[in-house]
């Protein structure tokens, strides 16, 4: 009896000293930490680290990696991320979008009775940013070569047990995979079978792809055998997937399904090496990409919130879902009519959008129940101009083809809601050495027509153009010019250190869950791994940026958790309200204890999102 007791005090003394609060614990590391979409794709980054590379080589073998692996993206899509670097202590941000291709033009669209550029094939295609990217950062950041950082990916091309997510995703989609040769020889093995796609576990073969990764390889020995340097012999590479054999076959393979590349595109095409945009929240620098993302958003959505005391209202606490929802919407808003490429004009108003006064002005906006008709703001006033479209925005919700307010959202299958909630990967390093890299990667997922014998899947992001400019006149189609796209790393520092490294998947559900995410931890005092689990919350009232881009104001995701006092209380204030089991979206994110000089990983309950630290 006494050992018996003696065991119970000790379990009890156990669960207090060591609490289990998250359905998956938190990663601890001293030397590194990898983070990513798929264990296979962590792995990949665990290796190069192994071996001695750095949080950049890292991250860009697992880029490789998951490209090969189709989770959610492919090598044609395009990559966005930012850098801190140690010895500058600067965050650098990477623009690897591709562009709209020659011919891509409103009227070639318009002429078809097409709303927006469509959302799969050839003509979905920008051209690809991925392997651009990848090679520049390895290039300009990295130790190691490019043949050492594919390594893992070339491996797994050449045939790795293919997980049954991707494997019943092909299924699934496999009438349209059929319309494209290309796609049809890869993805369907067992074509004229009940099952065509592969089984979960196939080993799943890629041999083009192989081909393809090898010729950048062989590029890189040439060079370092006539005595370029390990940067020189990596752009080798990079000229011959851009100008050479590879380019070639791309725009061949392209242009045979009805594509519009020219190698002109594909060469003229550059990776660029920018400044972030940030905002201070409460003495914490948050840096996003520019506004040919929509990154700025959580920029300006933190500058509204700045304005209430969300500590005092309590998480997901009524007043709190109320306020944080309206502070999106406002953001969003604008994001929707503002944010473009910055190298075309007209060009956005950026100084005027991340106004800390603009923003009190915009929080003097916010209700104590849902307004649905809240629309985008004038931030020219705050940079000392006048705004040249005013009189659109008066025809803006006229444009909204799609603007159903009292449509419902029917649950986990309908399509509008996957629209939000799907796509793309995310990938989270760090190193004892002080580099960090947030990549937000997308483009090319399945169902994606194949780039010829390349083995490259084609980006679908022309869809995040508008065809009227009345919707935005800032990311109106032209040649050459990058579609406003959802992908957007974030980082933050505090003090002038790496403070938070974090990045989700989705499309316009990825703000907001990496906004709630931060909340979560500065103002609710969440380790990182709570904070990517917690229940967020996600609004529709923005429009968005895919399919039929329809917008659903008041429509709320909330979690199956929220108790029935705080659902009626919303339901009073105006929101249509559905509820998911998870809500978190699927965040990674490292936090950084300086206190301890350790890093702290997070990788959230919601879907395959896998680290691995040391």
């Amino acid at each position: 009896m006494k050992k018996l007791l003696s065991l119970i005090i000790a379990c009890f003394f156990l669960q207090v000293a060591y609490p289990q609060t998250t359905q998956k614990p938190p990663l601890h590391g001293k030397h590194w930490m990898a983070i990513t979409g798929k264990p296979l794709g962590a792995t990949a980054g665990a290796m190069i680290f192994s071996q001695g590379g750095n949080a950049v080589d890292a991250s860009c073998a697992m880029l490789a990696a998951v490209c090969t692996m189709w989770d959610v993206l492919s090598w044609g899509g395009e990559t966005q991320a930012l850098i801190y670097h140690p010895k500058t202590q600067e965050v650098i941000a990477i623009n690897a979008m591709g562009i709209a291709p020659t011919g891509a033009t409103v009227d070639f669209f318009k002429e078809k009775d097409m709303q927006y550029p469509p959302e799969f094939g050839p003509l979905a295609a920008t051209t690809p940013g991925t392997p651009g990217g990848l090679m520049t950062m390895l290039a300009e950041y990295g130790t190691m070569s490019l043949e050492q950082v594919l390594s893992p990916a070339m491996e797994m091309a050449k045939g790795y047990p293919i997980e049954a997510q991707t494997a019943n995703m092909i299924e699934n989609r496999k009438e349209l995979i059929k319309e494209w040769p290309y796609s049809k020889k890869i993805f369907l093995p067992h074509l004229g079978q009940e099952r065509e796609a592969p089984y979960p576990g196939e080993i799943f073969v890629q041999e083009d792809l192989y081909q393809t990764l090898k010729k950048l390889v062989d590029a890189e020995k040439e060079a370092l055998a006539e005595g370029k340097s390990r940067k020189e012999a990596i752009y080798a590479a990079y000229d011959r997937f851009y100008k050479g054999d590879i380019a070639e076959e791309i725009v061949r393979g392209t242009r045979e399904q009805g594509g519009l590349f020219t190698m002109e595109d594909l060469a003229k095409w550059k990776v660029k090496i920018e400044e972030p945009l940030s905002t201070n929240y409460k003495g914490i620098e948050v840096y996003k990409l520019q506004e040919w993302t929509q990154g700025p958003v959580l920029l300006q959505s933190l500058n509204i919130l700045e304005n209430f005391d969300l500590k005092s209202m309590g998480y997901n606490s009524a007043n709190y879902i109320n306020t944080l929802y309206q502070a999106m919407s406002l953001a969003f808003a604008d994001r929707d009519f503002y944010y473009g490429d910055p190298d075309f004009s007209p060009k956005s108003p950026m100084k005027g959008l991340l106004s800390k006064e603009y923003a009190k002005e915009r929080a003097k906006l916010i209700l104590d129940k849902n307004d649905p008709n809240i629309i985008p703001g004038d931030p020219y006033p705050f940079q000392n101009e006048q705004n040249p479209f005013l009189h659109l925005l008066e025809k803006r919700k006229d444009a909204l083809a799609y603007y159903q307010p009292d449509l419902p959202i029917l649950g986990t299958d309908d399509p509008f809601l996957q629209s939000f909630l799907s796509g793309t990967t995310s990938i989270q390093a760090a190193d004892k050495e002080g580099w960090v890299v947030s990549i937000t990667p997308s483009g090319g997922w399945i169902p994606a027509a194949i780039a010829g014998n390349t083995g490259v899947g084609l980006s679908q992001r022309m869809q995040s153009f508008v065809l009227d400019e009345a919707l935005n006149p800032y990311n109106l189609l032209e040649p050459g010019k990058r579609p406003r796209v959802t992908l957007t790393p974030s980082m933050a520092l505090k003090e002038g250190k790496p403070f938070l490294s974090f990045a989700v998947q989705g499309g316009d559900t990825q703000d907001q869950d990496l906004l709630q995410l931060f909340l979560n931890i500065v103002e609710f005092d969440m380790t990182v791994q709570e904070a990517s689990e917690a229940a967020n919350i996600h609004t529709y009232q923005m429009q968005s940026s895919f399919g039929a881009h329809e917008s659903k104001p008041g429509s709320i995701t909330l979690n199956t958790a929220v108790p029935s006092w705080i659902r009626k209380d919303l339901g009073n204030r105006g929101y249509k309200m559905n509820f998911l089991e998870r809500t978190s979206g699927p965040l990674n994110a490292i936090w950084f204890d300086w206190k301890h000089k350790s890093f702290w990983g997070g990788s959230s309950n919601h879907g395959e999102d896998y680290g691995i630290a040391w």
